[in-house]
């Protein structure tokens, strides 16, 4: 059970862990309490947790979350019974820990799992203890309740499923969707790495609960990864005025400017690192001088370069594409860059730009362009 007295953690931090966590998670006023709660006399969530093609990263991140408290705190809400990096046992010891909590606690255990799958050469890529991930991750999955995908490597393929994806890395829910695995519950938490407390507020929500907070057609938490980083970018201001750094070291740069021609992929991107900030709420990488990479977005390392403007559409382009370049380049700015959610109907957006009698836009499009505007946003709304 998780006892939150002296030798542990405090009342005081316990309490404000779970404010956190309700905030992070957009929960209703007075879900902090029913949270602490719920987590004061929850067993502890038996939990394994799975590596594969990965860097460190998301584990490194969940190490740094934002005060000592949050952490101990974590390990009173689960038993982590098996992780590469964080166990103490090695060797045999470590493998018989993990097997041990597939058979105790087979049905109700929570499999997490970061780092992408291959699939190439029967998934002779990467193998742990000489068993290939892709039938650890299978057997696993067999014992496990529910599974969550940490870091976009897990989430989508990430870095190892790049061009030309010499591994046939996969994320676990295209492998879900390829009848390869067991079929689970699954939440994904997309980010080259999540922001820590992401993590550990989907924990808390899971273990306090007995569920997953709502999801969107991705598999994402609504509450973290529901907006576009743009949408709460601390440099909007300087976009909505024309104002744009065209180097990294210019005026406009120094100035605090958007980034936009620099090549932030913000517009497009969801993820919670605008609204939560990194190293205990201290800054985010655009409020550093970095673009947005987009890293929370299927893809991203295949989507041009990190440092230059979307790119013209290639010739031979389907009009759709065309659309697609449109909206990116103009829409996305003001409305949701998921274009599916755009509530205007699609036949309607181009005689609404015709007339101007909407709110102004800094754009023009001529007749070919609105109508593969239209044709891109018919294939994205039905």
């Amino acid at each position: 059970m998780v006892t939150p007295d002296a030798h542990r953690l405090s009342r005081r931090a316990f309490l404000k862990f779970c404010a956190q966590a309700a905030a992070l998670l957009a929960l209703p006023p007075g879900a902090a309490k029913s949270m602490a709660a719920a987590l004061a006399r929850t067993p502890r969530l038996p939990l394994v947790w799975l590596s594969f093609q990965e860097c460190t990263g998301c584990t490194e991140s969940l190490t740094r979350s934002e005060a000592p408290s949050m952490e101990r705190l974590l390990f009173e809400l689960i038993s982590l019974d098996y992780h590469h990096t964080l166990q103490a046992a090695a060797g045999a010891a470590a493998e018989a820990a993990r097997e041990r909590s597939l058979k105790e606690h087979a049905g109700r255990l929570l499999l997490v799992v970061d780092g992408s799958i291959p699939t190439a050469l029967n998934g002779a890529c990467s193998t742990i203890a000489g068993e290939t991930n892709l039938s650890l991750l299978g057997r696993c999955l067999a014992a496990a309740e529910a599974v969550v995908a940490v870091g976009s490597c897990a989430a989508f393929g990430g870095l190892p499923a790049a061009a030309p994806n010499p591994t046939g890395a996969m994320g676990v829910a295209e492998l879900m969707e390829r009848d390869m695995v067991p079929l689970r519950p699954l939440v994904n938490l997309p980010g080259c790495p999540p922001v820590p407390e992401v993590i550990s507020a989907v924990l808390a929500h899971r273990v306090a609960f007995g569920h997953f907070p709502e999801l969107d057609e991705r598999a994402r938490p609504l509450a973290l990864y529901g907006e576009t980083v743009h949408e709460r970018c601390s440099r909007r201001g300087h976009y909505e005025a024309g104002r744009f750094a065209k180097q990294f070291d210019d005026e406009g740069a120094r100035a605090g400017w958007c980034l936009y021609e620099l090549g932030c992929k913000g517009i497009t991107t969801y993820n919670a690192c605008a609204g939560r900030k990194w190293n205990g709420g201290t800054s985010t990488p655009i409020e550093s001088g970095h673009p947005c990479l987009g890293c929370s977005e299927p893809g991203f390392w295949d989507h041009g370069s990190f440092y230059a403007k979307a790119a013209p559409v290639a010739a031979g382009a389907t009009r759709a594409e065309q659309g697609r370049a449109l909206y990116e380049g103009n829409c996305v700015y003001c409305h949701d860059a998921n274009p599916a959610r755009l509530r205007t109907l699609p036949d309607q957006v181009a005689q609404l730009l015709r007339d101007n009698n909407i709110r102004s836009h800094r754009f023009k499009l001529g007749d070919d362009e609105l109508a593969a505007l239209t044709e891109y946003l018919k294939e994205a709304k039905p």
